[in-house]
C-alpha cells in the first residue's frame, strides 16, 4: 500500500487578524475638519462668477416678470396649467417634459466625457448658493487666516457681531430662496403679500420654510459635504471618463520634486538645481472648497471650479515660471500621447443629443393648441330615436391650449347620413370644456355591428384642427 502524502495544516490563526472594533469603526469614520476657502482671483473664477451670478439673477428674477395678467413662467398646479412665456402646457403634453429631461440628461452625459465635472463647478446650484454663501463669509469675517484666527478666539462683542451677521444674511438669502422658488408656483407679487399677514396657503408656508432650512444647511453648513457624500454624480461621474477628457490636473513631470525656493532663483536655475516648478505653498489646496490636493491627482471631489488652475498661475507668475503646472487637460495629453477629441463615445452622445433636441423641436413646434378627446358611452351600445334612427352617445372634452378663445366647428364622418345634435362648442382661453354629443344614422346605413367613425374639431377663427376616431354600434338588418 502506497505512503499517505504528508499535510499540514495551514490556517492561519483568527487571533492573529483579529481587529478591534474601535479601530474599525476609527477607519471606516473621519470627523469633518472646516475648509477655510481662500478668495483667490483669475480669468476662470471671474468666469465661474459670471455664470453664478447670471444664473441667480434669473432665478430671482424670473418669476416677477409679467406676461399678459400673469407670471411669465408660472407653474400652476391647482389649475394643471404650465405657463412659460407664450406657451402653456398641460398635464396630457407630459411627455414633453420627458423629452426635455432626457435631453438634460444626455446634455449633462455629453459635457461630463468631453469635459469632466464642469457643470459642477459653473452652474450646479449647490455651488452657485455656496461660493455665494462663502462670498458673504469673506465679506463679513475677512481673509482665511482672518476667519482662521476669529473661530479660535473667545467668543467677544466683535466675534458675535460679524457672526451674527453672516448668519442673518445668509438666512435672508435663503429665505429670499424659499420665497422665489414658491413664486414659481403662486404669483409671486400675491405671494409677497400673503406671506407676512398669514393669508398664504398652509402647503406655501412649508415649502417656504423647506428650502430655507436646506438652503441655509446646505450651502452654509454641509457645503462639500452635499458634494462629495450626497451627489449621485459624484458618484458615477467616473465612469464616464476617459484618457482624452479634459480634466484639471497638476503635471507631475514638471512640478515635481516640489520645495521652497527663493523668488530671486530663476526657472533655469531651479531647474539646474534639481527643482521642480512647485514651490509646495499649498495655495492650491487652500482655495479648493472641497478641501482636496490636486496634486495627489484625479479626484471624484474635484468639482473642476479651476480655483486651482487661477492660484497656481499667480504664483506662477510671481516666480517668473510659465504658467499651466495646474490646468485644464487630458491624461494622454499629461503622459505625452495625443488628444482625441473625436471618440466614438463623445460622437455618439453628441449624435443622439442632436437627434433628440431636434425631435423636441418639431414636437413643440407641431403642437397644436388644442386638446380633444372622445368616450363613447358604455353603459348602453345604443337607442333608437322617435324617428326611427339609430344613436350613440359620446361625452366630449375640448382643452382650448391657446391664449384667446376660440368657437369650434364640430364634425363626423364616416357612415351615409351621420349626423350630430351639436355642431358648435365655444371655449375660452386656456380652458376647457365637456359636452354630451348623440350621433345618429339611419338604419339602412348600418352594415355591421360596429363601424369606426371620425370625429372633427376645428376653429372657425384659426388654422387649427383635430380629428379623433371612435365606433359606432348599431344593429344590422
Amino acid at each position: 500500500m502506497s505512503e499517505k502524502i504528508p499535510t499540514r495544516d495551514v490556517t492561519p490563526d483568527p487571533v492573529e487578524h483579529h481587529t478591534p472594533r474601535e479601530a474599525v469603526t476609527q477607519q471606516m469614520y473621519a470627523s469633518r475638519s472646516h475648509i477655510y476657502v481662500r478668495e483667490i482671483k483669475g480669468i476662470f473664477q471671474r468666469l465661474r462668477r459670471a455664470s453664478n451670478w447670471a444664473l441667480m439673477l434669473a432665478f430671482f428674477l424670473l418669476p416677477w416678470v409679467p406676461w399678459g395678467d400673469r407670471p411669465a413662467i408660472w407653474f400652476d398646479l391647482p389649475g394643471r396649467e404650465f405657463h412659460i412665456f407664450s406657451a402653456t402646457f398641460y398635464p396630457q403634453e407630459f411627455m414633453l417634459l420627458s423629452w426635455l429631461l432626457i435631453i438634460c440628461a444626455f446634455g449633462l452625459f455629453f459635457i461630463t466625457v468631453f469635459a469632466g465635472r464642469v457643470w459642477c463647478g459653473y452652474t450646479c446650484p449647490q455651488s452657485v448658493w455656496t461660493f455665494l454663501f462663502i462670498w458673504v463669509e469673506h465679506r463679513l469675517e475677512g481673509s482665511r487666516n482672518r476667519r482662521i484666527k476669529l473661530d479660535r478666539q473667545p467668543m467677544t462683542p466683535h466675534k458675535l457681531w460679524r457672526k451674527s451677521a453672516k448668519h442673518a444674511i445668509w438666512l435672508t438669502i435663503a429665505l429670499a430662496t424659499g420665497v422665489t422658488f414658491v413664486g414659481y408656483f403662486t404669483p409671486i407679487r400675491d405671494l409677497v403679500v400673503e406671506l407676512p399677514t398669514l393669508q398664504a396657503h398652509g402647503w406655501s408656508y412649508f415649502w417656504v420654510g423647506f428650502f430655507l432650512v436646506f438652503t441655509y444647511l446646505n450651502a452654509g453648513w454641509l457645503r462639500e459635504q452635499v458634494c462629495i457624500y450626497m451627489c449621485p454624480y459624484a458618484r458615477f461621474q467616473g465612469v464616464m471618463f476617459d484618457a482624452d477628457t479634459l480634466i484639471v490636473s497638476y503635471d507631475a513631470a514638471r512640478g515635481e520634486p516640489r520645495g521652497p525656493r527663493k523668488k530671486s532663483l530663476g526657472h533655469e536655475q531651479a531647474r539646474a538645481a534639481g527643482h521642480g516648478d512647485c514651490i509646495d505653498c499649498d495655495l492650491c489646496v487652500q482655495v479648493c472648497p472641497t478641501g482636496i490636493d490636486i496634486r495627489d491627482g484625479l479626484q471624484y471631489e474635484c468639482i473642476s471650479c479651476a480655483a486651482c488652475i487661477d492660484a497656481c498661475d499667480s504664483v506662477m507668475d510671481k516666480m517668473g515660471y510659465p504658467r499651466g503646472l495646474i490646468r485644464y487637460t487630458t491624461e494622454n495629453a499629461l503622459e505625452g500621447k495625443p488628444t482625441h477629441i473625436l471618440r466614438p463615445r463623445l460622437m455618439g452622445y453628441l449624435a443622439a443629443l442632436l437627434v433628440m433636441v431636434g425631435v423636441f423641436a418639431w414636437a413643440v413646434a407641431d403642437r397644436t393648441p388644442l386638446g380633444f378627446d372622445v368616450e363613447r358611452e358604455r353603459n348602453q351600445l345604443y337607442q333608437m330615436t322617435r324617428d326611427g334612427r339609430i344613436s350613440n352617445v359620446y361625452t366630449l372634452t375640448v382643452r382650448n391650449l391657446d391664449n384667446r378663445a376660440h368657437v369650434y366647428r364640430l364634425e363626423a364622418s364616416g357612415l351615409p347620413g351621420l349626423t350630430l345634435d351639436t355642431h358648435e362648442v365655444s371655449v375660452p382661453a386656456s380652458d376647457s370644456r365637456q359636452l354630451v354629443v348623440q350621433a345618429s344614422v339611419p338604419p339602412e346605413a348600418i352594415d355591421r355591428p360596429s363601424v369606426e367613425i371620425m370625429l372633427r374639431l376645428e376653429a372657425q377663427d384659426a388654422d387649427i384642427a383635430v380629428e379623433r376616431d371612435s365606433r359606432f354600434i348599431g344593429e344590422t338588418r
